[in-house]
């Protein structure tokens, strides 16, 4: 059984919702796209920062918070962006950090996309 959270995120048109729960474990994927469902401007450091702040938001919508996330992975279009990627995680994440994987890719769903975050989270 799995439940929907509902978010103020952008609805998107593809057939997804932003994090369903089951079993206890919230399932999300977050990308950098603002309230009207763009990509935003300013390279990765605006894109992270927006991906994060899409993962917090989602988690408050769930009832949770970002302390109760236990996995991370992490998908990145050049690895030179894991730098900006990890000076922004700990302005979201204390220790003990959650576990988590970087994986450098060829693209992304949205071509001007250069992170998309997938996200396990204890509720």
């Amino acid at each position: 059984m799995k439940t929907a959270i509902k978010t103020e995120l952008f609805a998107s048109r593809a057939p997804l919702e932003w994090a369903v729960v089951g079993n206890g474990t919230l399932y999300t994927a977050q990308i950098p796209i603002d309230a009207q469902g763009q990509v935003v401007e300013g390279g990765i450091e605006a894109q992270a920062r927006q991906t994060l702040d899409n993962l917090r938001h989602t988690l408050e919508a769930a009832g949770s918070s970002m302390d109760a996330v236990t996995q991370v992975l992490i998908y990145v279009t050049d690895r030179k962006y894991l730098a900006t990627v990890n000076s922004l995680y700990t302005d979201y994440f204390q220790a003990p950090y959650p576990n988590r994987a970087a994986i450098v890719v060829a693209g992304l769903a949205r071509e001007e996309m250069l992170v998309e975050l997938v996200v396990y989270a204890c509720l």
